[in-house]
């Protein structure tokens, strides 16, 4: 059932008392021109309407309906309204799952029948382009015709995000509550295809459904409509017990790294980041981040250089012709550089500034910034400011250029300057650190959008019954050499048969304690390496017969350029996932690591593989390098290993897998199986 007739609807009933008193008021002074019915069963008026004893009194259907009154009526109300053909209610009150009664949350989804709930626990909406505010309380979002929609879980956060003097574009605000039904993919979905909304925010507390969520985010990004989300829960949550590696490096939140990644969706990490660059992406993605910026001062050039280190941004040289452009606007003594310092020689000179800023704009930028901050104190004169900040407009508005106005320090950008920017095209940005994660988030999300590759679907299937079992490591080898690992020649055999296999595999090898039940078998003394002779082989395999009854003898690899790990993990919400990082002795210490979604793909792989620091030893570091193609098509096996073992694989490491000049091979892996069903 759509979601268009609550969140836009045409008629609105109102069930409660001093918040449906607020919710009406709120209502009107957005010049809702639709009907509105007032319920209460004592009261003669709410908010200037007159009011009706029960919703049977309506007497005809409704779209939307706001219920705020105590949660155990709720469900008699929410009964009462499906009866009478209502499209969907946001619950107000609280007390249901969040609480521990479940009991009286599934009485209250048996009661919809299907109507749409948002909620229970949650504060409501306010959308300016319904002109309907089924919001309790104070807000400030303005009127507009198109414009930002954010989604959260807190109704404290949304009330926050209207009332900040940001000249955020903002038309919607939807808070839902505990999503007993309608979620974030569901709000994604409906809001994805209303060319009247520029960009999605997200407030992610966690996720009911990550498949739907995915699916609601390709839709969006079909749609070319920018999603960002502040996820909360970044922090660790204490140590897993676990047999492998991975476990360690593919936390819960790493996922929600690689869902965003998969689908062109920007993280923030602060809510100011969040609004900043939800503003820029009101005026759309970017095709990279190649940066100019201009300031009249070497100090915030020198700034905007430094913050821009580590990021997915850069400012390029000028070209020639435009280098020659600038220089013609300009004076002996500025230096033609980006970031550009044009000093003060033509400050207070509109004319000047403007043809300066032109000549920049035209130089083929994906993104001009101006750091201008403004006087904001009312003994101040800010009008020289105010020139410049003109010039740049109208510089911009010549080369049809994206641009942004960029005030270091937040509260030196006046609000009213700030609102004409944004009427003209231009963001404006508070904060330079800030703008330029919103400039780097725009040019990924770009991007992502430009990938010929659709983006590979997610699921989340649950695990097999029945326990887990750890395999020995020969076994787990040869299973992943059946979907295309490389493996060392090796052979299991007794502690008395080890030193004539050796002889039999050649010199040097590797000895290993052969027992599934020791997972880390070299702080166990079960390893030994490099052994030359059938005396050290057999003298080796005596000093670990305490451990096992069996040894696994391998051809001792060498002359590896770098060790790798690639593992398989199973999350609860996510189901498989695959990581890739630096591997052996180094895994816990560097963690240089990527984790990707499964099922996955070799565009994919490559793009998280590359971005790895450990990958400089593999693409060539003093003169050495690793062959490239092999380790893509190991990383492929394991992927396929998994995805063909689907829901009886628990977890999974090969550690290290031995990157070579030609070829790869793993030395070592572990494996944990549920029986296949």
């Amino acid at each position: 059932m759509s979601l268009k007739q609550l969140i836009f609807p045409k008629s609105i009933a109102f069930v409660g008392g001093n918040e449906c008193e607020i919710a009406i008021r709120r209502t009107r002074e957005l010049g809702f021109t639709g009907k509105i019915h007032a319920i209460h069963p004592k009261r003669d008026q709410l908010g200037g309407i007159a009011t009706k004893r029960s919703v049977s009194e309506i007497g005809e259907p409704v779209d939307a309906a706001f219920v705020a009154v105590r949660r155990e009526p709720t469900v008699e109300v929410v009964r009462e309204l499906r009866a009478l053909g209502c499209g969907g209610a946001v619950i107000y009150a609280a007390g249901f799952a969040e609480a521990g009664d479940v009991a009286l949350q599934d009485e209250l989804i048996k009661a919809a029948g299907g109507m749409r709930l948002m909620g229970p626990n949650c504060y409501g909406f306010v959308n300016v382009l319904a002109q309907a505010a089924l919001w309790p309380d104070e807000h400030g979002i303005k009127p507009t015709g198109r414009g930002v929609a954010i989604i959260t879980q807190s109704g404290n956060i949304a009330c926050n995000l209207t009332f900040t003097k940001r000249a955020l574009p903002l038309a919607a605000v939807f808070t839902i509550g505990n999503q007993v039904d309608v979620d974030m993919a569901a709000m994604i979905d409906e809001l994805a295809g209303d060319e009247r909304i520029s960009a999605i925010g997200l407030h992610v507390e966690g996720l009911k459904d990550v498949p739907a969520f995915a699916r609601a985010c390709e839709k969006a990004r079909a749609a070319k409509k920018p999603v960002v989300a502040l996820k909360t829960g970044r922090s660790e949550q204490g140590a897993k017990v676990a047999l492998s590696h991975t476990s360690s490096l593919a936390g819960a939140d790493t996922l929600y790294d690689a869902l965003f990644e998969r689908l062109g969706v920007a993280r923030m990490t602060s809510i100011t980041a969040f609004v900043e660059t939800l503003k820029f992406l009101h005026f759309g993605a970017t095709a990279g981040g190649r940066l100019v910026s201009l300031s009249c001062s070497g100090g915030e050039a020198a700034l905007a250089a430094d913050l821009s280190v580590g990021r997915g941004v850069s400012f390029p040289p000028f070209d020639p012709e435009t280098r020659n452009k600038v220089a013609a606007t300009l004076n002996e003594f500025v230096a033609i550089d980006n970031p550009l310092d044009y000093h003060t020689f033509i400050w207070n000179q509109e004319e000047k500034l403007t043809n300066t800023f032109t000549a920049v704009l035209g130089g083929g930028f994906d993104v001009g910034m101006l750091i201008l901050d403004t006087p904001t104190q009312a003994h101040l004169n800010p009008a020289a400011w105010l020139k410049t900040a003109r010039a740049f407009k109208a510089a911009a508005l010549t080369n049809k250029a994206r641009a942004a106005v960029v005030a270091t320090l937040p509260e030196c950008l006046p609000l009213e300057l700030a609102d004409d920017l944004v009427a003209e095209g231009i963001a404006p940005m508070f904060g330079l650190d800030d703008a330029l994660t919103a400039f780097e988030a725009a040019a990924r999300i770009g991007t992502n959008w430009a990938r010929r590759e659709s983006p590979p679907p997610v699921s989340s299937p649950a695990a097999s019954a029945g326990e887990a079992r750890t395999l020995g490591e020969f076994e787990a080898k040869a299973l992943l050499k059946t979907h295309g690992l490389p493996i060392p020649e090796g052979a299991e055999c007794s502690i008395a048969e080890a030193a004539g296999v050796a002889a039999r595999i050649g010199f040097p090898v590797t000895l290993k304690v052969s027992s599934a039940a020791i997972a880390h078998k070299t702080e166990a003394g079960g390893v030994k390496l490099n052994l030359t002779s059938e005396e050290e082989v057999a003298a080796a395999a005596q000093a670990m017969a305490h451990l096992s009854d069996t040894v696994l003898v391998e051809r001792m690899v060498r002359g590896a350029v770098a060790e790798l790990i690639i593992g398989v993990n199973r999350d609860p919400q996510f189901g498989l996932a695959l990581v890739v990082g630096a591997g052996g002795v180094l895994t816990e210490l560097l963690k240089d690591s990527a984790t990707l979604l499964l099922p996955t793909s070799r565009a994919e792989i490559e793009r998280a593989v590359k971005g790895l620091r450990v990958w400089k030893l593999i693409e060539g570091f003093r003169g050495k390098s690793g062959d490239q193609d092999a380790v893509f098509r190991a990383i492929e096996s394991v992927a396929a290993f998994a995805g063909a073992s689907g829901a009886a694989l628990d977890e999974l490491d090969v550690n290290p897998l031995l990157v070579l000049a030609d070829g790869a091979v793993a030395v070592d892996a572990l494996i944990r199986m549920r029986p296949m069903t």
